[in-house]
This record gives structure tokens, sequence and C-alpha cells, in this order.
């Protein structure tokens, strides 16, 4: 297996003072302590000479499952300090070739302030180099995953796809045509560390809900005592409850904010259709079985008919 430097050789152009080369025209603007240039879609931070904080937490996924909610929170407590590229840098998954130099510059400068920084990037969990580039470059960082019904975040990432405009089949079509469409995706992945996969990022409804097979490839490589693992549904019935646990995992002082809204909340103009629900059901059955025998799952989903509880 490759290492952290290893990986990224061969990708990362420098100038004279160790910055990576921008390779594009761009404006320049001072801010909080960094230089950031700024192209059509792209935030690209520089390091200076002040020290920054590293992130002492990540949220690892899921898609489509309450993430950029629990972010949202997170960062309301008075003693951490957001991400500079709105919630995450997606640095261990598609931009790992930009370099641990950009990655380390994308958090807030370190003030002296008894702070904590941290950042969610959903595929995390999912993408196949991801978990084991995390635990070589932060191996004391925290991972947080929120995990949602798998069948009801198969078809909000269905949904959200469409309205991208990348998703053109029906939704039972998306579903069965989707080991054909990822076939050797992973695979090539493995082998061609810099590939992103368009298919493996935006039509894995189905793979991206068998959570055991990423929790566990999570936990061979990080303590189970590293990750906290909430359930989506119960973050939204109960904001208080799911970020006290959170606060005790990152070692921070309860704190209470005012209403805690939904980011990115799906509406949809229909509803699943009732054959692809139970379809769904019955494919995640034995997944969410895996699921529960995991250390830190403390929570269920309703089983179908025929399947224990």
């Amino acid at each position: 297996m490759m290492s952290h430097a290893q990986e990224r050789s061969g990708s990362r152009g420098r100038d004279g003072d160790g910055r990576r080369e921008l390779g594009m025209q761009s404006k320049r603007v001072r801010h909080e302590g960094y230089w950031t240039a700024r192209a059509p879609g792209q935030l690209v931070a520089r390091l200076t000479s002040r020290p920054r904080l590293v992130p002492s937490f990540l949220v690892i996924g899921t898609k489509r499952g309450g993430s950029t909610s629990l972010y949202e929170y997170v960062i309301r407590h008075p003693r951490v300090a957001g991400c500079l590229l709105k919630k995450g840098s997606h640095y261990f998954d598609v931009n790992f070739r930009r370099g641990w130099i950009w990655y380390w510059s994308v958090f807030p400068a370190d003030a002296g302030r008894d702070v904590i920084t941290g950042e969610a990037s959903p595929y995390y969990m999912f993408h196949p180099l991801a978990p084991q580039r995390i635990a070589a470059a932060l191996p004391e960082t925290r991972l947080i995953a929120v995990l949602r019904d798998p069948v009801d975040r198969a078809w909000s990432h269905y949904q959200y796809e469409r309205r991208l405009g990348g998703e053109r089949l029906p939704f039972q079509q998306a579903l069965e045509r989707e080991p054909e469409r990822l076939a050797g995706e992973v695979e090539r992945m493995l082998v061609e560390p810099g590939y992103s996969s368009f298919a493996h990022r935006h039509f894995s409804y189905l793979a991206r809900g068998r959570y055991a097979e990423q929790l566990e490839r999570v936990y061979a490589l990080v303590p189970p005592s590293r990750v906290l693992v909430l359930q989506s549904e119960a973050l939204f019935a109960d904001p208080g409850g799911a970020l006290a646990r959170l606060w005790r995992f990152l070692d921070l002082e309860p704190y209470q904010f005012g209403q805690a809204r939904v980011f990115k909340a799906g509406r949809y103009a229909e509803q699943m259709p009732g054959t692809a629900r139970r379809w769904l059901e019955r494919y995640f059955a034995d997944h969410n079985q895996r699921l529960y025998r995991l250390p830190g799952i403390d929570f269920r989903w309703p089983a179908p008919a025929g399947h224990g509880s």
C-alpha cells in the first residue's frame, strides 16, 4: 500500500516558498491570515506563515443523511471554528492531489484561543481510499457519521441527482442498473488513486446505504471509541439529545441554541412508489441487521414483515 506522501507525489507543483502553484488567472484576497484565489466555482486557500488549527473532528457521512445540518449545529458552539470552505474540503476523497498544505490552509488560523475545528465531507465514509488516508494523516481526529434509514436516503439521493440533471433513469431502473453502472469503479479507484468516479459518487443509491460494510472498513483503521454514529431521524426529532452526546464526544461543555432548522431538506413533487419502497426494504433488511451488530449502533429502523427487528 502506498504511503500518504507517495500517493500525492508527481501531482504537486510548488513555488519557491512551498505553496501550491495555482496555474490560473485569479484575484487574490487577503482574509483571516490566508490567501485565497477565486476562480469560477473554486476557492483555493494558500497557507501563510500563521499556524493553523488541525481538525479535531470530521463528519464523514452519509450523503442525504443530515451531515450538513449536524455540521451547522456543531459550529454554533462557541468553542468550534468552522472550515473556511463552506462545510468541507473533500480533501481525503476527490481533492487529495492538492496536498496537505492546501488542506491545512482551509482551516482557521490558531489565534491561541481554546477552540477546535473540523469539517463535513459525507463522501469520506463511502470513498474506498478516504478512511485509510484519514487514519494515516489524522490519527487522533474523531469521526462522526449521521445515518438515515437507507430506504429514505436512496430516494432522497435519487431526487437530488435528478434536480442536478445527472440522473435520467426512472427510480426503479436506476436501482436495478446500479451494479452495472458501478461495475469496476472501486477497483479502478484503488489502482488509480487520482481517478474520480462520477458513477460511484452520484449513482450509488444502494451502495451508500450499505452502512455496515463502510463502518467495518472505518473500524478496521480507527478505534470505535473515536467514532460517533448518530441516527438521522433521532437528530431531527430531538436535536438537543443528539447534540448532548456530540458535545460529550468532542469534550465540549454543553451548549444550547435556538431552533435547530433542517439544512438542505429535500422537497419532492412525488412520493416514492410503494413497490419501490417495498423492494428497498427487502434489499436493506439483512444489511441493516449487519449494521446493528456493530459497536456504537444503538438504534433501529422499522423492519419489513418477515424480518427480525
